[in-house]
């Protein structure tokens, strides 16, 4: 016999559970509670050859967690096509038989949540849950469809978006701070994973994780939920930092920045964030609690006009990674971090040339040819630290205009991407790729002619996902030292972290959580 178990006022992490059996349904509720499920929501809509008495009996027998049973529509975009009276007595029966919740759709929740409530004294509760279609509506339509819903005396409401972008998500911010009963309120899809991620901080009464080996898109894993997030650390008082970017699947800032922020015990969470529009991101996410972000692919130069003021250095680069808002005025303050980050990772990597008799001499980049392909935010700061080490840039790009614009502020030479698979460089040149070319999925192209890759003395690949690219296992076979982007990435990161949080980086641990997790 299960645990029986009512959900607490503070956010529970909660794993759907959509197997085509119930004898797999009874596994799958085992192993969401060993990978930290407080709960699981059990789709009946998804079991083959669903039969209610039987099947209910064994699931809430069987059931480790409080369990929400659904039993969705199609015409709330769930797989039941069959009969409605069947369907509604199905759900009387889990609620009569012990389910800690019944999960009911606004459309058909007066009658059946009055009825419930009133012939069957279990101590279970009643979900009323709203599918939307299209966009999130504006705060006074969801304000009108929380009153309605309210109105039904549901133990808990349930409004599900399909954000069409990463401002709608404000609405259900909104909407879960100021709803009068429990409320669960999240969007579907890559943009709206944070509906999910800040949950806890605006008061939601769930949070969704989806099981090992079942990606779902827009939820995270339960492990992610524990382990990097730790969602139970999550308070109103929690700053929001978060990497803007797109896309923003491939990023491993948060299993860095979280463990980091704890480990300082400062209340942050790091989230990736799915922007299509910058302008219409700052002026939503306004408040104070969207303390600061990373800024990555591909908005690094375009952000620039949206800082209030920017650092002397990132100014230089004319590109910005990292954002702090003041706390005083509320002032958007850019900077880059990126810039030393790359320098130094492959100025260590040349460390031996760098001291005779344990003294500092020159950059050993001093006089070097430096190859940087890509002139985008990430090429324009790596060009800019190679120029000021003393190095000769040239940059490749496919904008050949981008390219000659960075040039002249390196001083350096400019050429189309489509040459470098002709150009040969200097022997003990050093190449740079700042491109996202040999990244994750398509991690079997390198931006440079292979055969080419033995006259540098190093290459480094600002990529970092995979750790080494297709382009640093061909460069190490040629000879050449190599440095993956990961070096960089933990750098800059150490950088951003200060910045975050006016606070000395904890450089070792995070440098133990890049060896491990990397």
């Amino acid at each position: 016999m299960g645990r029986a178990g009512i959900l607490a006022n503070s956010t529970m992490v909660c794993a759907p559970l959509m197997a085509r059996s119930v004898e797999q349904m009874v596994i799958d509720m085992q192993s969401a509670e060993a990978q930290g499920a407080d709960a699981v929501e059990v789709r009946l809509d998804y079991i083959n050859s669903f039969q209610p008495s039987q099947d209910l009996e064994t699931i809430i027998r069987n059931k480790p967690l409080p369990v929400i049973i659904v039993y969705r529509p199609r015409w709330e975009g769930g797989q039941y096509e069959g009969d409605e009276h069947t369907r509604l007595e199905a759900l009387r029966l889990a609620h009569e038989l012990g389910a800690d919740y019944i999960d009911v759709e606004l459309k058909v929740a007066s009658d059946l949540v009055r009825e419930v409530k009133n012939k069957h004294q279990t101590g279970g509760k009643v979900i009323v849950s709203s599918y939307l279609s299209g966009a999130t509506p504006s705060k006074e339509d969801l304000s009108h469809l929380v009153a309605s819903m309210q109105a039904t005396k549901a133990d808990i409401i349930k409004v599900v978006s399909n954000a069409n972008d990463i401002t709608e998500l404000d609405r259900i911010f909104h909407l879960l701070s100021h709803s009068e009963v429990p409320a669960v309120a999240y969007s579907l899809g890559e943009r709206g994973l944070i509906s999910q991620l800040l949950c806890p901080k605006f008061g939601g009464a769930l949070v969704y994780g989806a099981m090992e080996g079942n990606s779902i898109p827009g939820l995270p894993t339960l492990d992610s939920l524990r382990e990097a997030y730790k969602v139970e650390n999550i308070n109103s008082d929690t700053k929001v930092f978060g990497l803007v970017s797109k896309p923003v699947s491939h990023s491993k800032g948060p299993i860095l920045h979280n463990p980091a922020f704890r480990h300082a015990n400062f209340n942050g969470i790091y989230v990736p964030m799915f922007v299509d529009d910058l302008k219409e991101f700052f002026e939503v996410y306004a408040s104070p609690d969207f303390a600061g972000y990373s800024v990555g692919f591909p908005y690094k130069e375009a952000v620039v006009q949206f800082c209030d003021e920017v650092h002397p250095l990132a100014k230089s680069i004319g590109a910005v990674n990292t954002i702090i808002r003041k706390p005083s005025d509320g002032k958007l303050i850019g900077y880059n971090t990126d810039c030393e980050g790359s320098i130094a990772s492959i100025e260590d990597a040349l460390k031996d040339q760098r001291y005779i008799n344990g003294a500092s001499l020159n950059s050993p980049l001093a006089g070097k040819q430096f190859v940087v392909v890509g002139a985008g935010g990430a090429g324009r700061a790596i060009a800019v630290g190679a120029k000021s080490r003393g190095a000769r840039v040239i940059i490749f790009d496919i904008d050949l205009d981008r390219a000659k614009s960075l040039a002249q502020v390196v001083s350096g030479e400019a050429q189309h991407f489509d040459s470098l698979a002709h150009f040969q460089p200097e022997k003990g040149a050093i190449l740079a790729n700042a491109t996202p070319i040999g990244m994750h999925p398509s991690t079997d192209r390198i931006p440079v002619a292979e055969a080419t890759l033995g006259n540098y003395q190093l290459v480094f690949d600002a990529v970092y996902t995979p750790r080494k690219t297709r382009l640093l296992e061909d460069a190490d076979a040629a000879g050449a030292i190599t440095v993956s982007g990961v070096e960089m990435f933990l750098k800059q990161a150490i950088g951003q972290f200060s910045l975050f949080t006016g606070r000395e980086a904890p450089k070792d641990f995070m440098r133990e959580i890049v060896l491990a997790k990397f």
